[in-house]
């Protein structure tokens, strides 16, 4: 009696387990890191990035009164930065990095703006040589907090210090590869290396019993398999790569305005590909339905010979 048919039949079902194995393995593990790439470029970097420059407006805002001198009379320089620190926060907002205990304190912040800029508005109304423009001078720098004692929290430095550590905080909870992510690239590995050596090994069964040099449906399962997960590996070592950079390039806070535009330029251009890696999780399943449909057309038709054909 003839074991064609079972054998061909026991490989179908091993090829058919390894290629939906492999594909949901690989689709998860994809996902698991490319999920987080567009959120890193148009989010949490913009965010970080938003809160930087509202700390340097506010900086370059009180140097403005600093340098107005004991007359207080400042320009519209000093009101032309706390709009861009304004402007800044509301991009943060927008972003909504950290989600609604960040939009709070970004409201709490945009607040404690406003108080500072009255207290220096008022100080410019007083008189030449009254003692109150020292006194409205202090309580604005206390709002302000350039130099508040360690553990201070209360005021605009702190809380936006604070706000960034969160913010980076979910920026290097995105770039992270942790152990799951290991441990799923992992597994698609060994899958996709048992499911490329049973394709072979199938491919050289039916060569064997059925004397022909190719099978062109099973060839093109294994050349869908073969090319696809190291295409889609490569692409998610590079986005990796890309987060991880991106990630060094803001952890450092920018205190000069002129160079936030530099960095949020060379972030843009590392995770310019975000959306296109993305968008590849969705191919994932299409190509494994491939590659197990390809299978099931070149296995089937011999499968159904032998199942009516009958012991010889």
């Amino acid at each position: 009696m003839s074991t064609t048919g079972r054998d061909l039949a026991r490989r179908l079902r091993l090829l058919l387990a390894l290629g939906t194995a492999a594909t949901l393995v690989l689709f998860l593990a994809y996902r698991g890191v490319h999920d987080d790439t567009v959120p890193l470029s148009t989010a949490s970097a913009p965010g970080i990035l938003a809160v930087d420059t509202a700390r340097s407006a506010m900086r370059d805002a009180h140097q403005v009164v600093e340098d107005s001198g004991p007359e207080g009379d400042i320009s519209g320089e000093f009101h032309t930065r706390v709009s861009v620190a304004q402007q800044s926060l509301a991009l943060a907002a927008s972003e909504n990095v950290t989600g609604l205990a960040g939009r709070h304190d970004l409201q709490t912040v945009t607040g404690l703006i406003a108080v500072y800029s009255a207290w220096v508005d008022r100080r410019g109304r007083e008189p030449d040589g009254s003692p109150l423009r020292a006194a409205y001078l202090h309580y604005a720098e206390k709002v302000l907090g350039l130099e508040a004692e360690p553990g201070t929290d209360g005021d605009i430095m702190s809380r936006l210090e604070a706000l960034r550590a969160e913010q980076l905080r979910e920026a290097g909870r995105q770039a992270a590869f942790p152990w799951q992510l290991w441990l799923g690239w992992g597994t698609v590995a060994v899958l996709y290396a048992a499911l490329c050596g049973a394709l072979l090994e199938t491919q050289r069964f039916l060569r064997r019993r059925f004397r022909r040099p190719v099978h062109l449906r099973l060839l093109a399962a294994t050349a869908v398999c073969a090319l696809g997960v190291p295409v889609l590996a490569w692409y998610t070592f590079s986005a990796h790569r890309a987060m991880t950079g991106s990630l060094a390039d803001v952890r450092v806070p920018r205190e000069d305005p002129d160079t936030i535009p530099d960095v949020a330029d060379e972030v843009q251009h590392a995770l310019a590909d975000a959306g296109f890696w993305a968008s590849l999780s969705d191919w994932v399943l299409l190509g494994g339905a491939v590659v197990v449909a390809l299978t099931v057309w070149g296995l089937w038709p011999r499968i159904a010979e032998y199942r009516f054909r009958g012991p010889r």
